[in-house]
């Protein structure tokens, strides 16, 4: 028998200054039983820091043809793909041909350089590609703060990111990896 997915709620308040959003999301969160803390909490950052009104989670991590989480317009046509990890270079690829954009949070310390390195010279040449790297303190420090019903404040204001749950405000950042500004 499979395992099933465990069901995370989480209220989601962002405060983007650089964006002008402002909104409270309701999210539901299924975990596969593959997936960790660390990846899921990834997944909430960033969901909060693209927040949108047409945002959505993807199926899962199972699901191959599917983002983490995605943007599409009334037809079904994807505007924005965003994967969490250290995704396949087929995948973003692929991604790539379909969506007008494509942004990867990857997470695991030098182990993103070394996937970036691996494939940068085909990755490189995406026009529409992100990729951004979260440090690990950061993703363990967010993997600390996942509860089944989680209430949860997000305030993004000149590149600089507070993520807050309860007392606990963490201040992270990201590490632009490609393109190179």
């Amino acid at each position: 028998m499979a395992l099933k997915s465990t069901i995370f709620r989480a209220n989601l308040t962002v405060s983007d200054l650089d964006r002008g959003h402002f909104a409270e999301h309701i999210l539901t969160l299924a975990r596969h039983p593959s997936e960790t803390d660390e990846r899921m909490m990834v997944r909430v950052l960033a969901f909060a820091l693209n927040a949108d009104e047409r945002l959505q989670f993807g199926r899962g991590i199972s699901t191959v043809d599917e983002p983490a989480l995605w943007v599409r317009d009334d037809t079904g046509r994807e505007i924005q793909w965003i994967e969490v990890g250290l995704p396949d270079e087929r995948l973003l690829r692929r991604a790539c041909g379909r969506a007008d954009e494509v942004i990867v949070f990857a997470y695991g310390g030098r182990v993103v350089d070394l996937w970036w390195q691996k494939d940068a010279a085909t990755l490189g040449k995406l026009g529409n590609l992100k990729v951004f790297s979260l440090a690990p303190e950061d993703s363990r420090a967010l993997a600390a703060l996942a509860e089944r019903n989680m209430n949860l404040s997000c305030t993004i204001q000149d590149g600089q990111i507070w993520f807050s749950s309860g007392d606990t405000t963490l201040t992270l950042s990201l590490r632009t990896v490609y393109p190179q500004t």
